[in-house]
């Protein structure tokens, strides 16, 4: 599974698709046993899987974005809401300069918030132009079918899911000592005052001692398969 695009302009121009999907991640700590860009690795996965069913503009993955509740971690880099925003909608035009009015975000860290607003305005203005993905009952669903122990809330941060995404897709970067670093903090009430540093001295919230690459590959299955639903909205567009 390649996890960058590596198609030529002339690709694009023989299959000529009609809608782009561009995934977003960050670069930000995951404990001391996965890289920074974990959430990017995430959403090029889901990516990837996506666009093995449909014919789809794969574009290359935002690297930074909304990680400010890591900040006190060496290595986290985040860029404010306003410049995401500019990103994403430089983007929208670009494509759209192209032909390609439909856009679907695959987003890999929770922490985007904006991310939510920005397909809010573009179908208040343009109905069916943007999708978001995974929505909450996305990830709920591939949680269920690929059998993990965990659910969303519990498992927050470098966790169950993370870990096991990475094993199927990258398994050099897991590093090993990830099965004796579950810790656990279900009350968060002021997260988005304190930050993550509040409620771990690790950086992890969750269970990646949970994690193998068999449930890693049955996430990326049900979640490509849940974006079907996605696609049918994008391109009943006129």
């Amino acid at each position: 599974m390649d996890l960058l695009p590596i198609i030529t302009s002339t690709d694009v121009a023989t299959h000529a698709p009609d809608v782009a999907i561009l995934p977003v991640g960050s670069y930000e700590q995951h404990g001391s046993f996965l890289p920074l860009t974990t959430d990017t690795i995430v959403a090029t996965a889901i990516t990837a899987a996506i666009a093995q069913r449909h014919n789809l503009l794969v574009l290359p993955p935002v690297t930074v974005s909304c990680s400010h509740e890591h900040a006190r971690w060496p290595g986290t880099v985040s860029i404010s809401h306003q410049t995401l925003s500019a990103i994403i909608e430089d983007i929208r035009a670009s494509l759209a300069a192209n032909g390609i009015t439909r856009l679907a975000i695959v987003n890999g860290h929770g922490g985007n918030y904006v991310l939510s607003n920005i397909v809010q305005t573009a179908n208040a203005t343009a109905l069916g132009s943007m999708t978001l993905f995974p929505t909450h009952a996305d990830w709920r669903k591939a949680r269920q079918d690929a059998g993990l122990n965990s659910d969303a809330h519990r498992d927050m941060h470098a966790g169950e899911l993370e870990v096991s995404i990475l094993l199927h897709v990258q398994p050099h970067v897991v590093g090993g000592h990830f099965v004796d670093e579950d810790h656990v903090a279900d009350e968060r009430p002021m997260l988005l005052v304190h930050g993550m540093g509040a409620y771990t001295k690790t950086g992890v919230i969750g269970r990646p001692s949970a994690g193998t690459a068999a449930k890693g590959r049955a996430l990326l299955a049900s979640l490509a398969k849940s974006f079907d639903d996605h696609l049918t909205i994008l391109q009943a567009r006129q």
